[in-house]
């Protein structure tokens, strides 16, 4: 169940930088009225609220690597990642979730994108003790 919110956040906040819209709109977008669940709407919107410390958070662990370069799905897997490490949940199941989620969504069968999301998760929460 927590999953399911988690990929639904991932896709309200890359609706946000595909389309270039506002969260509001990102959520009308991504998601069916009936369907409407409030704990992916809250994990996107407190994503979304702390953007800036989140990016910033990114930046500092990206080597040789800018992230603007990040592709868009693993930018939100990990956006979000990186918001739930500010709470309580251990960062080994953030991380995996994040994982899980990356091979659903961005991986490409050859594992790059789950190796970078991994390396790049693990370094954020090194950083962050």
């Amino acid at each position: 169940m927590k999953r399911e919110a988690r990929i639904k956040a991932m896709q309200i906040l890359y609706t946000m930088d595909f389309n270039g819209v506002d969260i509001d709109t990102a959520i009308k977008n991504s998601m069916e009225e009936e369907q409407g669940d409030t704990l992916a709407i809250e994990l996107a919107k407190f994503c979304h609220e702390h953007k800036s410390q989140i990016d910033e958070i990114i930046c500092n662990a990206l080597k040789n690597y800018t992230i603007e370069r990040l592709n868009l799905v693993d930018k939100a897997i990990i956006r979000l990642a990186v918001s739930e490490m500010f709470g309580k949940a251990p960062r080994q199941v953030i991380i995996n979730e994040a994982l899980e989620i990356t091979k659903l969504y961005s991986d490409q069968g050859d594992h790059k994108a789950t190796s970078f999301n991994n390396r790049l998760l693990d370094t954020i929460s090194k950083n962050l003790k």
